[in-house]
């Protein structure tokens, strides 16, 4: 997955309390403890609640870096939307460079990434990153622990969407805000070309389908349309609010298609479409 660096952001001081209080200790330092076993010794190692980090940097790069992007966005994500944290403790492996991401991929978890950025390793419960590519990939790999925690039945198109929206994002009167990055001119190239899904088929996709649709030939669109109509409703102030209902309906709207039409506040999904459509062709990046 390719990343975009994270700009803008304001780390706070300390930790939240919240996210002190929900996190287990005993977990936590059990974790700690194993990843500093493991580590090499020139790795700095410590616990930021909820995650333990590891790093190959000098310390004070480290736990720099911990502060203002981990630290950061576990306190923002929550601030808005998650109550709960993680039901497992996860080792953040921050790599220095590519030559670092792929040498301890390969000796710590016996791996070869497929992406040069970042990955979540589900086997071995960590997020293994090459920091070098910045810190966007990290913050979209955050939202995925903390969404299975808070959103267990979350569907593919809202966790990706969501975890993708922040892959470039900054703080804006006091919360995190995704800001448009590099998925938006294939998604502008297909919205001319009329590539792109209805909201209710992209909203209908099974996690099958989401995730291993390459013979679809709206594959490519589905991460970027996603992200978009998830920028869309934060644009307009609602995405918060989507996400709470959405996860308060979930049982009769698996989906979230009905969620989505009653917070916009739109009957006509084809002509809402239409005026999505011209906001995203509106947008800029670079």
């Amino acid at each position: 997955m390719k990343t975009a660096v994270l700009i803008g952001c304001v780390a706070l001081a300390s930790l939240p309390a919240q996210a002190a209080a929900t996190t287990n200790q005993a977990a936590l330092a059990a974790r700690l403890a194993a990843v500093q076993q493991m580590a090499p010794a020139d790795f700095t190692v410590f616990a930021e609640p909820p995650f333990v980090v590891a790093g190959d940097e000098p310390a004070a790069v480290v736990r720099q870096r911990s502060r203002q992007t981990i630290r950061w966005a576990v306190d923002k994500l929550k601030q808005d939307f998650f109550q709960r944290d993680p039901g497992e403790v996860i080792a953040v492996w921050l790599f220095k460079d590519e030559a670092s991401y792929k040498k301890h991929t390969a000796a710590l978890f016996r791996d070869k990434p497929t992406t040069p950025f970042g990955y979540y390793s589900e086997t071995h419960a960590a997020l293994i990153m090459n920091i070098a590519t910045g810190g966007g990939t990290l913050v979209h790999e955050i939202v995925h622990p903390f969404m299975r925690a808070n959103f267990p039945q979350c569907p593919a198109w809202f966790n990706e969407g969501l975890g993708s929206l922040f892959e470039q994002c900054c703080e804006r009167n006091g919360h995190i805000h995704g800001l448009p990055n590099w998925r938006l001119p294939a998604l502008q190239k297909a919205l001319r070309g009329g590539g792109v899904l209805s909201f209710q088929k992209l909203t209908g996709l099974s996690t099958e389908e989401f995730y291993g649709g390459e013979s679809n030939p709206h594959y490519n669109q589905f991460y970027p349309q996603a992200r978009y109509l998830c920028y869309y409703l934060q644009e307009r102030g609602l995405l918060v609010r989507f996400y709470r209902e959405f996860t308060a309906h979930t049982a009769k709207d698996p989906t979230g298609y009905a969620t989505l039409q009653r917070v916009l506040g739109e009957s006509d999904m084809d002509a809402f479409q239409k005026k999505w459509s011209d906001f995203t062709l509106n947008l800029k990046f670079p």
